[in-house]
């Protein structure tokens, strides 16, 4: 059977989006513009969030709080931290922010992106730390939120070990390195080691009650780094 012309032209097509989504990996083309015009204006940039959907949804739940506080958000949905770490140079270090709060570990655990190392993970996390203290910019590490179970890997059922696991080691990174840990967990866990009720639809992500949980914890934390000498 021969093949149309706007077929095949179809197919290659998607080829070649498929061929273009496999080289942006990291998907530095996400805020590449928004970058360019925080540059081009010279903006003195204070704060960077850098995670995934949690940070990119708590931009578009309050907006506000980023704005009003000079805070830039640049979470992207689904990315684990083999990601962030690739990014970390165009969407903190160019920014020249005088602070940056890395959340993240919640897609590696979820293995968005392959089976789950907590080693490796750990180490992407401590080395957007590391490239963030290089480059001037304090950090504070934020601990992965509560998790019960991932609604899109429901084959993973020690999620709350997982977590646990991974925020007492980043925990200690933090106290070793005399970097504030931020805790938004415990704040925000039940008695399972899940998200509270009320705190997110499907157990992951926060609702506007959830974000309001952490923004107060994120913002006295963010106000001592900053003020201090």
């Amino acid at each position: 059977m021969k093949l149309s012309v706007f077929l095949i032209i179809g197919l290659l097509f998607g080829e070649f989006v498929n061929a273009q989504s496999a080289v942006d990996f990291a998907n530095l083309a996400r805020y590449k513009d928004d970058n360019t015009v925080i540059l081009n204006s010279k903006k003195k940039v204070d704060v960077v969030f850098m995670g995934n959907s949690i940070t990119e949804g708590w931009v578009k739940s309050h907006p506000e709080f980023f704005t009003e506080n000079n805070y830039t958000g640049r979470g992207i949905s689904g990315q684990t931290t083999s990601q962030m770490v690739l990014r970390f140079q165009n969407d903190v270090v160019a920014l020249k922010p005088r602070l940056v709060i890395i959340n993240a570990g919640t897609n590696d655990i979820a293995e968005n992106t392959g089976i789950y190392n907590p080693d490796f993970t750990f180490n992407n996390i401590k080395a957007m730390a590391d490239i963030a203290k290089s480059n001037g910019i304090k950090v504070i590490i934020a601990s992965v939120l509560p998790a019960a179970a991932f609604p899109w890997r429901k084959e993973i059922t020690d999620a709350p070990q997982k977590v646990d696991a991974l925020n007492s080691k980043l925990k200690q990174y933090a106290q070793s390195n005399k970097l504030i840990f931020v805790d938004y967990n415990t704040a925000m866990r039940d008695a399972k080691g899940g998200m509270r009720e009320g705190l997110a639809k499907d157990g992951i992500h926060p609702t506007p009650s959830g974000y309001a949980v952490m923004e107060p914890i994120i913002k006295n934390a963010i106000k001592k780094v900053l003020e201090k000498k």
